[in-house]
């Protein structure tokens, strides 16, 4: 049995027993820890995708250790301004060792589903159109939101920090400076505190304004969002 699961902003194809090198988490090693945003699993033939997780399923793992990745050498020069500078970065990392996964919440989300219908005929016809208009209100939100992967140096999960913090659209990230964007990186996750947000406003500005070119040219000059 196989699981596609996301782990620290990264989605990993994983079967129990097998080790797996992910972004640097919290904890000790040896601790045990579990993973519910499972995407998708496969058992042979039978194969379940969730809308966009599947609820109730869990991928157990262990953390064995806490280690650095292979030296990455960064070169950044800019032509005839005798502009040169070498960095080299190791990534922080940690190897798990993935457990149990398990699917068994399936049953109750089913049984859960079932209860609220003899509610509403026996009860209040009413109750069901505010589910409706609950279900309907949550696309408006997410239409206004913007996709704050497009600023140079913001991933994944620094996306998801940020929209966690309602900071959903490039018009709100272009009126935060960049020390409280620092500061709500820090406050959602310690693997998000090397981040550098500098540019992370200006850039967020010129989105706003749809001006995608002068985007465009000032991420050419940056380097994983720095200037």
């Amino acid at each position: 049995m196989y699981a596609i699961v996301e782990i620290a902003g990264q989605q990993f194809k994983v079967a129990k027993d097998q080790r797996v090198f992910v972004n640097r988490m919290e904890g000790k090693e040896g601790d045990s820890i579990s993973f519910d945003k499972v995407l998708l699993t496969g058992d042979g033939d039978n194969i379940t995708v969730g809308a966009p997780a599947i609820d109730g399923a869990l991928v157990g793992a262990k953390i064995n250790r806490h280690l650095k990745g292979n030296k990455v050498i960064v070169f950044k020069k800019k032509r005839r301004k005798g502009y040169r500078v070498k960095n080299g970065h190791r990534q922080a990392l940690t190897e798990i060792l993935i457990g149990d996964i398990t699917i068994d919440g399936k049953k109750k989300s089913d049984s859960k589903k079932s209860e609220p219908k003899k509610e509403d005929k026996k009860a209040a016809p009413k109750a069901a159109p505010k589910k409706e208009e609950s279900k309907k209100a949550a696309p408006k939100k997410s239409a206004k939101a913007d996709d704050l992967k497009k600023i140079e140096g913001a991933g994944p999960k620094a996306a998801e920090a940020l929209v966690n913090a309602g900071v959903d659209t490039f018009a709100k990230l272009s009126k935060k400076s960049s020390e409280e964007i620092k500061e709500i990186l820090t406050n959602e996750s310690s693997s998000l505190a090397h981040l550098d947000p500098e540019t992370w406003p200006k850039q967020a500005k010129l989105a706003a304004d749809g001006k995608w070119d002068e985007l465009k040219q000032l991420q050419d000059d940056l380097n994983g969002g720095k200037a």
